[in-house]
């Protein structure tokens, strides 16, 4: 527990309104989307400005107070939660603004507690859009993407929340601010520091405003779905497909475990129970002409490559269907047991039949279901280690063989995480991806940015 003289500074500094330090807010801040863990944090600020900001992280460095930015708390890795004890900083009261739509630059300035969704309406108002689309963008903050990286379905094609980040505002834990990056697309001038705080989760800086990239926005989009009769088969589509010339802008793979936990769940749905996988891509352009090329070489692509059926949406509620067992993957592999462990390993696109082929062979070593679905496009596999949540040996037996499909992943050029990042759930395998040099490397830099360790410690695997 921290001091009371602590409390009330945060309170006189804030307002009663704004600094909390009773049972229900810090029971409401104690975890994140993972669920994995609960961590009690000893207050919750809700800084009303980057200054209330600065004046918070300057008191807390002074006084060796751990703290703990936060988005959304939509984190499937435990990185969002006060595991070391201290104060959460959030940011959705108050600081959740879109400051600027630059239609001449195509940019779009917002404050961190931002709606990845509600800015994605924003833009494409006036004709913009914005590509990133974690699954969790109805309700996930734009700061929280940034310092998780977040992916999406689209990232085959425009690539993920760094590609959009022309630069930002920071708060240091010592209290300054700094600007890195600005609204040009070309910015060598020192080192890339806006490029370091992206992905940090927040162990380095707390960002305070966040300036994002536009681009113009398709006017004509199509959905097709490949089945197939094998997961080799659809794996080998994907890399050739993607290797054609036509980049779509989704290419999502389901397995059979995966279709059949959909089927069980939601028995309407249109899908064969012995389809070995599935393939649902999209294109999107801004001519018919080119949607229609564009679908020829994927149906192309996915018959030659074994598809024994070749679906095209014919319009938006067509395609809708096409998504819904994607969409609703997640949730239906309960049907198997009652906690799923799930990873996000990725790996180079060639490599995805022989790392899908390495999970069947990890599936039957263990005697555990390992239903996958993912971002086949970009090498994105969602991996979920079905286990017993009320055995606790069961659970140890499934995360070893986590630690056997993350082996695998790396031998074979591939990370740990694509887009769930590290926190405090993957902290343990850091070592499997990175060598002692390395590892080395992140303390030192995060000794540079935070000599103290007082933001968000515990996480990343750095200072355990």
């Amino acid at each position: 527990m921290i001091d009371k003289k602590h409390s009330k500074y945060f309170k006189k500094l804030l307002g009663e309104d704004n600094a909390h330090d009773d049972q229900a807010h810090n029971l409401s801040y104690s975890y994140d989307a993972s669920r994995v863990r609960r961590a009690m944090p000893d207050m919750v600020l809700f800084p009303r400005d980057e200054q209330d900001i600065s004046d918070i992280l300057r008191y807390c460095n002074k006084n060796l107070i751990n703290i703990v930015p936060r988005g959304a708390g939509s984190a499937q890795t435990g990185a969002q939660i006060a595991t070391r004890g201290g104060v959460i900083l959030a940011f959705e009261k108050h600081m959740n603004k879109i400051l600027e739509i630059d239609m001449d630059n195509m940019v779009a300035v917002v404050q961190p507690g931002v709606i990845n969704r509600d800015l994605q309406r924003a833009v494409e108002k006036v004709g913009l859009f914005y590509p990133p689309d974690p699954a969790s963008q109805d309700f996930s903050s734009i700061g929280g993407n940034v310092v998780e990286n977040a992916g999406g379905m689209r990232a085959a094609k425009y690539g993920i929340t760094k590609d959009f980040v022309l630069g930002l505002r920071a708060v240091l834990p010592n209290g300054d601010i700094i600007r890195a990056g600005k609204k040009t697309i070309k910015d060598v001038a020192g080192y890339n520091i806006c490029g370091t705080v992206i992905g940090s989760e927040g162990t380095l800086a707390a960002v305070s405003e966040i300036t994002l990239k536009l681009i113009s926005k398709p006017n004509f989009k199509s959905t097709c779905m490949g089945l197939f009769k094998t997961i080799d088969d659809a794996m080998n589509a994907v890399y050739k497909t993607m290797a054609s010339g036509v980049v779509p802008v989704a290419m999502e793979f389901m397995d059979q475990l995966s279709i059949r936990a959909v089927k069980m769940k939601y028995p309407h749905i249109d899908l064969p129970e012995e389809a070995g996988a599935i393939l649902i891509s999209e294109v999107d352009s801004n001519t018919k002409n080119d949607i229609g090329y564009q679908m020829e070489v994927i149906e192309k692509y996915f018959m030659d490559n074994g598809a024994f059926e070749f679906r095209v949406a014919k319009n938006d509620e067509e395609a809708q269907k096409l998504w819904f067992a994607r969409r609703n993957g997640s949730t239906s592999l309960l049907v198997y047991n009652s906690l799923k462990l799930n990873e996000d390993i990725t790996v180079p696109r060639s490599n995805l039949p022989e790392m899908l082929r390495r999970i069947q062979r990890i599936e039957k070593e263990f005697d555990l279901l390992i239903p996958c679905y993912g971002h086949a496009g970009d090498g994105n596999i969602h991996t979920h280690v079905m286990v017993d949540g009320s055995d606790q040996d069961h659970i140890a037996h499934g995360h070893k063989c986590v630690e056997a499909i993350f082996k695998d992943t790396v031998e074979l050029g591939g990370t740990i995480s694509g887009e769930h990042g590290i926190g405090t759930t993957k902290a343990p395998y850091m070592k499997l991806a990175f060598n002692e040099e390395e590892m080395n490397l992140f303390r030192t830099l995060k000794k540079a940015f935070d000599p103290n360790n007082i933001l968000n410690p515990g996480k990343l695997g750095i200072d355990d």
